[in-house]
């Protein structure tokens, strides 16, 4: 069965948290294209923690060759932004307001209800949009946070990432997404949409891997 949806005013789609649904590939939200990797990462806490600090510290986002800017933290200060169901569904939020983050650039780490732009290309096409931070997670054994788009982009949906450390010791790297087409030629030719969502995926994990790199 198809899940219900919920509507964030802010986002241009409506399945708000779909991202987190166990179903999402099975059952994407209408019109869209799901995606879904799982990467181990290595063990222990102290890979764990690395990798959660890169993660919200913008680090896939970078290495991906996107460009952030105009990082606007939430207008309320209050805000815990939005937690779901295993259904996707909203719930109220399961943590209160952490202490803001910096990265050495002064950008702020991600954070609940945060607006951003990012710029850049995949695949040789345009990849600039707006974006808002749905929620963020950090506990003792889960770190991530959920992208949602609000507008300018070439699709329009939600990317979720999250590292785990699970109870084997193994710490992985989780990103789901669902993308539905806006421009005429991603709506025309919908390989395109799976082939730039592999690119940024192949890339993310670049970013976050001990193969690849050490984060910083």
């Amino acid at each position: 069965m198809r899940r219900g949806t919920f509507r964030e005013g802010t986002v241009d789609y409506a399945a708000v948290g779909a991202t987190h649904a166990p179903d999402l590939m099975q059952y994407p939200p209408e019109q869209s294209i799901p995606a879904e990797e799982s990467w181990r990462l290595g063990s222990g806490e102290e890979r764990f923690r690395t990798a959660g600090d890169a993660l919200l510290s913008w680090t896939a986002q970078r290495a991906a060759g996107l460009q952030l800017t105009d990082v606007r933290p939430a207008s309320s200060p209050g805000y815990a932004g939005v937690s779901f169901d295993a259904e996707g569904k909203p719930i109220a939020p399961s943590h209160t307001e952490i202490e803001p983050r910096y990265a050495e650039d002064g950008t702020p780490w991600a954070g609940p209800g945060m607006t951003l732009k990012v710029h850049g290309r995949v695949g040789g096409m345009r990849a600039d949009a707006e974006l808002r931070v749905i929620s963020v997670t950090e506990q003792t054994h889960r770190i991530g946070f959920v992208l949602g788009t609000v507008a300018g982009s070439v699709v329009s949906g939600e990317e979720s990432f999250d590292i785990e450390w699970n109870d084997a010791d193994e710490v992985w790297f989780t990103v789901r997404a669902f993308d539905r087409p806006n421009s005429f030629l991603y709506r025309s030719f919908p390989f395109l949409v799976k082939r730039r969502r592999r690119e940024l995926f192949a890339r993310y994990l670049r970013a976050i891997s001990p193969l690849y790199a050490t984060p910083v």
